[in-house]
């Protein structure tokens, strides 16, 4: 099917308790050479760039809002972790990434040709 994104998909860990989650839900993890940020809220996994596109604050040093926005620390603009829209108004996008539980650990898929760009 044209325009269907094809992924390719990286184990991140065996289970959810190997990765080590701030008390604010955010964690960094390595994927294929390149850090990324998951949350968890109710259950939810989330993932995205760890770096906020507007000044380069670490993600997982920030937190998630009541809607599960992500929280930048730097500047608390505000993305929405199932489309990568900045919330706050400002403009900005945010890169995000599918992630699955599986029965054999957690996985990020990553677009094909298109790692972080």
């Amino acid at each position: 099917m044209a325009g269907e994104k094809k992924y390719t998909w990286h184990k991140i860990a065996a289970s959810l308790e190997e990765i080590f989650f701030s008390s604010g839900g955010l964690a960094q993890v390595e994927v294929s050479g390149k850090t990324i940020c998951i949350a968890v809220k109710d259950a939810q996994l989330s993932a995205c760039t760890a770096k906020c596109p507007h000044a380069g604050g670490l993600l997982a040093d920030g937190y998630l809002d009541p809607l599960g926005n992500i929280v930048c620390p730097l500047h608390r603009y505000k993305f929405n972790l199932k489309n990568g829209r900045n919330t706050s108004g400002e403009g900005y996008f945010l890169k995000v990434f599918p992630v699955e539980m599986r029965e054999d650990g957690v996985f990020v898929g990553v677009q094909q040709n298109n790692f972080f760009n």
